[in-house]
């Protein structure tokens, strides 16, 4: 935990409800321990999507698909969302999620299965561009995801990435850092270096959750 565990929970207090189809799936999420956002980025991300209002949205990570079923809620009719994913199992959750007709907004989205590299630099060949990007994969990657993220997000548009605080860990020396979480560690502080002294994005990190990062493209 970031901050103050009584903080974050009276902002989670005032947070606006989910849709009760949400709410249960972010009931069976936390029941088989799988990541989702948490409800303090719920916040952020649904106000950022009021303000932003994008046209196209790219997610770098789906798991079983709550988080894009949660940014098509909060945006318009026209609104377009492709997410990606490789993971298997998670891949099977996400079709089902996205085949669910309690979700009236499912539409939306686009499910594009796959190594999340390959498929960025797919989506540049095919010359998309997207005005929100939700950057929220392996986090050892975000590095080697940037060049392709930047190809693809609009002057004016959002890159929005999640967990990059890591729990507070991405303050502590390397060092003092388990050898096998190392790797994540240092790209982590990496990706978060490039981000905030880029000429081409104006970057806020928020210790919300577990660390987010806004970034603004000039």
């Amino acid at each position: 935990m970031i901050i103050d565990e009584r903080i974050t929970a009276y902002i989670n207090s005032l947070e606006k409800e989910l849709t009760s189809e949400l709410l249960s799936l972010e009931k069976v999420a936390l029941e088989n321990h799988v990541p989702i956002i948490k409800k303090e980025t719920q916040g952020v991300l649904r106000f950022l999507l009021r303000l932003q209002q994008p046209k196209n949205i790219l997610e770098v990570g789906t798991a079983i698909g709550f988080s894009a079923l949660f940014m098509s809620e909060y945006t318009a009719e026209n609104c377009r969302i492709t997410t990606i994913e490789k993971v298997p199992m998670r891949l099977v959750e996400a079709v089902k999620n996205f085949s669910d007709e309690t979700f009236p907004r499912r539409d939306k989205i686009t499910l594009r299965e796959g190594e999340a590299l390959d498929v960025l630099k797919e989506l540049v060949k095919e010359e998309k561009q997207y005005e929100f990007i939700f950057l929220d994969a392996a986090k050892a990657q975000y590095m080697n995801f940037l060049p392709e993220l930047m190809k693809l997000l609009l002057p004016g548009g959002m890159l929005v990435t999640d967990n990059v605080l890591q729990d507070g860990t991405v303050i502590n020396s390397r060092y003092s850092i388990t050898r096998r979480d190392r790797t994540i560690h240092t790209r982590m502080r990496e990706y978060l270096y490039t981000i905030t002294h880029s000429e081409e994005l104006e970057t806020v990190i928020l210790p919300v959750g577990d660390g987010i990062a806004i970034s603004h493209r000039r």
